[in-house]
């Protein structure tokens, strides 16, 4: 049986195009990302949802995506990934249109769920494509390093782009974005890619699939309600059930011949640390994103255009750093790249915690850009490190406990954190009497309130609201402070992967044998 390891080889014009094919939608799930953090506003003004649907609206998408990428990854090897990635991207399309014409909260968390579903078949398609159209080395590197710059690019015009729709259009406008997207994919994919599924692989273990979001979504929900109105019975007991069935499931997979997450992999400590912090500096990210892009329309009072050219320095020092981080990686130990970006961020975040809601609005965009720019080595080398860290022969199982590990981060760092923001605001606002109860439970809401009161009551209401959200971004701008520094420490002490360029060439990954199911272009 012919293998795609058999022989490595250099890629031809058609993997390169294929490659442009691929980026299509890590660029849209970065763009869609970004977009929806300014579009907050908006949909707070035309759902009128509660502080908590507002959270589900961010967060059930990432959630989704964390729960299903393993299961996702292990499907793309039994269907064939090519066609996996046009199944999600036809039906993160017709997601798209449901969220942008949702007339309620409760249909646009179905719609950001379905979302979640669809894009979590894309990550680790993407990938696995690359890793099985590029088989040498120094190829595969420069395509990864493709891939996730077109991650940081999405990120630099989602905030453009959807801050112009947010400008002249409605705020569905920006769930639209997809649609063109997943269309061109549609198209070029079936043209430019090849097929590749792996013949001996075993069935997908459905039970282990609902013991993996029976264990994700009640632990994230229960540290989310516990944040936003502290420690009660409800929230505690779904807390704790889930962790129960989290215990199940790594009981399961260690008694299964092919799990969904092989966990002998963890007990290599760089490994672990590996994901550790990606896990938190993902949390770190999520959170500070979201008030950020808040602070600068409901604080600074600048419109979504504006708002998303303010966040463009941050964007382009993400993709600067990103292109940097691998030449440098190939000097000295990608750990230390990794740790001097992740003090970098530490830096930018402690000016965060520093600003105020009267004149720190360049503060903010300055400590935002640090921030950034320390995260792209980050981005840039984490999934390396952790597939590094790894046996050769699991290399694809690493890759997709990474993308899991950063999507998780992702999803509990705006209900985490953005719970323990919302906590500060709530605790340190000064509420008038006079309009309803709940009316002035988020900056959004009390600017929209204080427009029924009179001009000198609304004017102390709106001050005392900005200083009050400010006061919360402050607090996350410590935690983000601390956890930078700390995770920093923490990679360059552990993680000993030596320079990529130093010595031997980088190892090629192994792979179990997989017959491709179409061969590609040599």
């Amino acid at each position: 049986m012919s293998t795609i390891a058999d022989t490595p080889h250099q890629a031809g014009p058609r993997e390169w195009l294929g490659l442009a094919v691929l980026a299509l939608p890590t660029l849209l799930l970065s763009i869609d990302v970004s977009v929806l953090h300014l579009a907050v506003p908006h949909i707070s003004e035309a759902l009128n949802p509660s502080a908590a649907q507002m959270l589900w609206i961010i967060d059930i998408y990432g959630f989704l995506i964390a729960g299903f990428l393993v299961t996702m990854g292990s499907l793309g090897d039994r269907v064939g990934r090519r066609k996996l990635l046009l199944m999600g991207g036809a039906a993160f399309g017709v997601a798209s249109v449901a969220a942008a014409y949702a007339d309620g909260p409760a249909s646009l968390i179905a719609a950001r769920a379905a979302l979640g579903v669809a894009g979590a078949t894309l990550m680790p398609s993407t990938l696995a494509l690359i890793t099985n159209m590029f088989r040498d080395g120094r190829q595969r590197g420069v395509a990864i390093a493709v891939w996730v710059t077109m991650f940081s690019v999405g990120i630099a015009l989602g905030p453009v782009v959807g801050g112009a729709m947010l400008e002249y259009f409605w705020w569905g406008s920006v769930f639209l974005l997809g649609v063109p997207i997943m269309a061109l994919l549609l198209v070029a994919g079936p043209v430019l890619l090849p097929e590749y599924r792996d013949e001996q692989a075993g069935r997908v273990d459905l039970v282990s699939v609902a013991l993996s979001l029976a264990a994700i979504l009640p632990v994230i929900y229960g540290l989310k309600e516990i944040a936003n109105d502290g420690v009660s019975a409800l929230p505690l007991l779904v807390l704790v059930a889930g962790l129960v069935m989290g215990v199940v499931f790594v009981r399961r997979q260690r008694g299964l011949d092919s799990p969904l997450l092989d966990f002998g992999l963890f007990g290599n400590p760089a490994f672990r640390t590996s994901l550790v912090t990606l896990l938190l500096s993902m949390l770190v990210a999520g959170g500070t994103y979201l008030f950020v892009t808040q602070y600068l329309q409901l604080v600074g009072g600048l419109s979504p255009m504006k708002a998303g050219l303010y966040l463009l320095p941050a964007a382009f020092a993400l993709i600067v750093t990103s292109v940097v981080s691998p030449i440098a990686a190939s000097k000295v130990r990608p750990a230390y790249v990794v740790a001097v970006g992740l003090a970098v961020s530490a830096l930018g975040h402690l000016m965060l915690a520093l600003a105020d809601s009267t004149s720190g609005i360049a503060q903010v965009v300055t400590g935002f850009a640090f921030v950034y720019a320390g995260g792209g080595p980050l981005i840039a080398l984490g999934t390396d490190i952790v597939v590094g860290s790894a046996p050769p022969e699991q290399a694809g199982s690493a890759a997709a406990i990474s993308e899991t590990s950063t999507e998780l981060g992702m999803a509990l760092g705006v209900a985490i954190l953005g719970s323990v923001g919302t906590a500060v605001y709530r605790s340190e606002v000064d509420v008038p009497a006079r309009i309803p109860d709940g009316a002035g439970d988020t900056l959004a809401e009390a600017l929209q309130a204080a427009k029924t009161l009179p001009a000198d009551v609304a004017a102390a209401f709106v001050d005392s609201g900005r200083a009050a959200f400010t006061e919360g971004m402050n607090v996350i701008g410590v935690v983000g402070a601390l956890l930078a520094l700390g995770t920093a420490v923490l990679v360059a002490v552990v993680i000993r992967t030596p320079p990529t360029g130093a010595g031997e060439q980088a190892q090629e990954p192994a792979e179990s044998p997989v017959t491709p199911a179409e061969q590609p272009a040599s």
